[in-house]
């Protein structure tokens, strides 16, 4: 465990040192990615002020509009890790094929994978946002890679970690060790170790979902809401809190520190749509991260970190956050798929509620 004030460079030697599972080419390239969270966390800052807050320039290969900052934050991630000498290639949000490392870089054992910056609806409204990214290795170190070599199960993650722009800049990883927390001292110029050990708490009473989808919800999931609703009078027996960011670094943050869960279910809003989170780039990295930290991450039937990818942006359901909530879902899926689920009748505000059983 590293002491608190390190500088993630002297974390990341200490934990080499101690035997942990950080090689000196994975130090050089997660310094590189430190290199660039810095540089984008600087961008964000100055968004008002350079006149690139909230501004669209087009919709991206997901047919979702894109900021300015999104594509910002997509070179500076590119720009800062090619020449790492690290890597193969680079997989991102921003882009519908992954890129291949130029031939005048060298080439190592490992592939990236990131939203560059996630939450960037919320850029204009001065909201926290952030970067996610996953690191893997390249079945075929220092050669060209394929599609499916990018194609892996999140198991397959060497190291997962989202930085946050907001109050505090921040940058919290893991490398299969637990998850530490390193916070951006402007008098040093560095991120420096401020949360070790990071544990999900046990005992949790907030949750987080877009209630405004809720006539799209599944049973269980609208069981679930519905319950937590009802708190100290319904069958929890106490009560519980509702949040919604729309940031999903912001909103994992949270279930970190605070605990509670995160949901963005399968619904039937758009049923060509499996789900609305991208499993490669959002809900892998965010998965090994809660599992890590003694939470759980699941689609409500599956695991997270289990599904074998299919294409390099596809979409899942997601539910992740304190282990006792998620699993609580996962049976209510699995009574559901049974079909011995509860009917649910009582609406919240009774006629007039969001919560009515479709």
């Amino acid at each position: 465990m590293g002491k608190r004030g390190q500088t993630i460079s002297e974390f990341f030697r200490s934990e080499r040192s101690a035997g942990g599972p950080l090689d000196a080419d994975l130090i050089a390239l997660l310094e590189h990615i430190e290199h660039a969270c810095r540089s984008i966390a600087a961008v964000v800052a100055q968004g008002a002020l350079e006149n690139t807050h909230g501004k669209s320039i087009g919709i991206n290969v997901q047919g979702e509009e894109q900021k300015l900052l999104d594509s910002l934050a997509n070179d500076i991630i590119i720009g800062a890790c090619e020449e790492s000498g690290q890597l193969c290639g680079i997989a991102s949000e921003e882009m519908e094929d992954f890129y291949r490392i130029p031939p005048w870089f060298t080439r190592g054992r490992y592939l990236l994978v990131c939203d560059p910056l996630d939450g960037s609806s919320n850029i204009d409204v001065n909201v926290t946002i952030g970067s996610i990214f996953s690191i893997l290795r390249a079945p075929n170190a220092g050669c060209d890679p394929t599609m499916a070599d990018f194609l892996q199960p999140g198991t397959e993650q060497v190291v997962a970690g989202y930085a946050l722009y907001g109050p505090a800049a921040m940058i919290v990883l893991t490398a299969g060790r637990g998850v530490h927390g390193f916070t951006f001292n402007r008098e040093l110029s560095a991120y420096c170790l401020t949360h070790s050990d990071m544990r999900i708490p046990e005992a949790a009473y907030e949750f987080a979902i877009n209630a405004s989808n809720e006539r799209f919800w599944e049973a269980p999931v609208r069981r679930y809401v519905k319950e937590c609703i009802e708190g100290r009078s319904g069958p929890r027996g106490v009560d519980f809190n509702m949040r919604w960011i729309a940031s999903m670094v912001a909103e994992v943050h949270r279930i970190l520190i605070r605990g509670g869960v995160y949901m963005y279910p399968r619904d039937s809003k758009d049923p060509a749509k499996a789900g609305r989170l991208r499993l490669m780039y959002e809900a892998n990295p965010m998965a090994m991260i809660v599992e890590q930290a003694g939470g759980s991450a699941s689609t409500g039937r599956q695991r997270i970190l289990d599904i074998a990818p299919e294409s390099l942006h596809q979409r899942i359901p997601l539910i992740l956050g304190s282990r006792a909530e998620v699993e609580r879902l996962v049976r209510y899926h699995k009574a559901h798929d049974r079909g011995d689920d509860v009917v649910f009748e009582t609406p919240l505000f009774k006629e007039r509620t969001l919560f009515r059983t479709a």
